[in-house]
């Protein structure tokens, strides 16, 4: 007796077209926040940009109390605590730019969005990050919490990443950092369990943090940090450099090496419809 094999078509091969629908999703409630109630929106972004900037001076404290230690265990010591900052970010649906990368590019490749908002929504996002980073980074400056060791620790990090580095080596490191991170949290959508998208989540800013990879936003945290702490050793044109092709790299990974490629994957541009 011969078995049959079933004839499979193209729709068969959308594996994860529920993860879409979820991406598509928040993606509509994401513009309906920005456009409807603006100042939830930027709240929540100010709330991700503090997430991130007091959870880099944790960081940092690792990294200079741990002094003398296996340098490559104290680096993978810092990336594990990093990656509680997206953690919480992701499960408080705080906004981050670079997660946006990847939803957004999904709306519009189905066009449920269009690239006016989307701009528009990048805009406010990042600048609501920005204000978090300060607005930490100001009230740290009426404690004791960054150390001369921090501060050196701090100012040694940004040299490395803008007057220490060319503008190609910042763009291929930010496409390796996004893409990571934007795995993470596509897998976390995946997961119905709170503690496997925990660990999705989590594994990868390990990866991106450890091997010292770009990102836009905890660059712009650490940048903000330097203007408390040590101002007279900002290279602005670096600063700028830094941001731009974090920027361009970061987008390119978690928009579309992550979202594109996945919406593309999962279905067809006219299988959703705006209502």
């Amino acid at each position: 007796m011969k078995n049959k094999i079933p004839v499979k078509s193209v729709d068969d091969t959308f594996t994860n077209v529920e993860n879409i629908n979820d991406i598509l999703d928040q993606v509509a409630t994401k513009e309906a926040s920005a456009d409807k109630s603006i100042g939830r929106f930027m709240l929540k972004s100010i709330m991700a940009g503090v997430l991130l900037a007091i959870i880099t001076v944790f960081m940092l404290a690792i990294k200079t109390q741990f002094h003398g230690v296996n340098p490559g265990i104290v680096n993978l010591m810092g990336a594990f605590a990093f990656s509680i900052a997206l953690v919480m970010i992701v499960m408080t649906r705080a906004e981050l730019l670079t997660s946006n990368f990847m939803f957004f590019t999904v709306g519009l490749y189905y066009k449920t969005i269009s690239m006016s908002k989307v701009a528009k929504i990048f805009a406010l996002c990042f600048l609501g990050n920005v204000i978090g980073s300060f607005i930490l980074f100001a009230l740290m400056t009426g404690t004791k919490v960054m150390t001369p060791e921090m501060v050196s620790a701090l100012s040694n990090t940004v040299a490395a990443k803008t007057t220490e580095t060319t503008w190609h080596a910042i763009m291929i490191k930010a496409i390796f950092a996004n893409f990571f991170i934007n795995m993470g949290i596509f897998l976390a959508i995946q997961s119905k369990e709170a503690l496997a998208k925990v660990f999705f989540i989590a594994i990868g800013v390990v990866i991106f943090v450890f091997m010292a990879y770009e990102h836009v936003v905890y660059n712009a945290g650490l940048f903000a940090g330097m203007m408390f702490y040590n101002i007279d050793a900002l290279s602005w044109i670096d600063v700028l450099k830094n941001i731009i092709f974090a920027f361009i790299g970061n987008y390119i990974g978690g928009g579309i090496f992550v979202g594109l490629v996945y919406a593309y994957l999962n279905g067809r541009r006219d299988d959703y419809i705006r209502l």
